[in-house]
């Protein structure tokens, strides 16, 4: 962004007198602050759209690349409001108290508030269930609409194993799963990860002691670069068994593989694999 304040000034001032009807040009100083994010959040949005559609940007001016902006931010709120709509057609939260609150209580909260011209870079939410995606750098709407995706994704691996069995794993995992916060879609996937390497079918919810052993073996003879190569081969092979090679679904998956390997060999070491398993 290579604007001038001095070409900014005017776009705030313009939504200052929107913002109070023109019945007055002087407000509070963090309003104003407000509005000068609002222009430059907008700004970003336009800039980043015209270099996805190889625009060159830098020929627009200020007040141009805001209006830009401004309307992608408006065309992504609807777009967003679509797609949680169509997230909430299949969605499940299997009892899982964190997830349905921010998703099924907080998003229309979000969608009610959010000011997409005055206060386009206001979450507004604190998303409190913890996604595998790293969202920390983002805000407003697009914090908002990633964070959809990122659940989209996370259904599309839950739905794929009957709700029984999502749910036997997770209250193996923690008999209070219903009140934790933690991402859903990674304890599952270790749970079934844990089948595959014992070979025991997903249907059956109890590991044997024997395969507690057996799989606590294969966990410390591997080096830690090679149970998370092994884990990720393995996430391969699940996504292309149950999802048709999704390779959108595969890559999130991979973003839990190091936490897994971590989980696993400190359980493995000290013999505590069936308190996550």
């Amino acid at each position: 962004m290579n604007y001038a304040i001095e070409e900014l000034v005017p776009i705030v001032t313009k939504l200052a007198e929107d913002y109070t009807s023109r019945e007055s040009t002087s407000i509070p100083y963090d309003r104003a602050q407000q509005l000068m994010e609002a222009v430059l959040y907008s700004i970003r949005e336009g800039e980043r759209a015209g270099q996805c559609a190889c625009v060159p940007v830098g020929e627009l001016s200020a007040a141009e690349m805001y209006a830009v902006g401004a309307a992608c931010v408006e065309k992504k709120t609807k777009e967003t409001l679509h797609l949680y709509n169509g997230l909430m057609t299949h969605f499940s939260d299997y009892g899982n108290r964190c997830l349905q609150d921010t998703v099924v209580r907080g998003l229309p909260e979000f969608f009610k508030w959010y000011d997409c011209k005055y206060e386009p870079q206001d979450t507004i939410l604190t998303l409190d269930y913890p996604v595998l995606e790293d969202l920390s750098g983002d805000t407003g709407i697009d914090k908002i609409y990633n964070f959809i995706v990122c659940i989209q994704v996370e259904q599309r691996f839950l739905n794929g194993f009957p709700p029984e069995t999502v749910r036997q794993i997770l209250y193996r995992y923690d008999k209070r799963y219903g009140r934790m916060i933690d991402n859903l879609c990674e304890i599952v996937l270790a749970g079934v990860i844990g089948h595959v390497v014992t070979g025991q079918p997903i249907s059956v919810p109890d590991f044997a002691p024997e395969e507690f052993r057996r799989l606590q073996t294969w966990i410390v003879t591997q080096s830690p670069d090679g149970l998370q190569g092994r884990l990720q081969t393995i996430v391969k092979g699940i996504v292309r068994e149950y999802y048709e090679v999704d390779e959108a679904l595969l890559e999130y998956l991979n973003k839990a593989v190091d936490n897994i390997a971590v989980r696993l060999r400190n359980a493995a070491e000290h013999g505590t694999l069936d308190c996550i398993l």
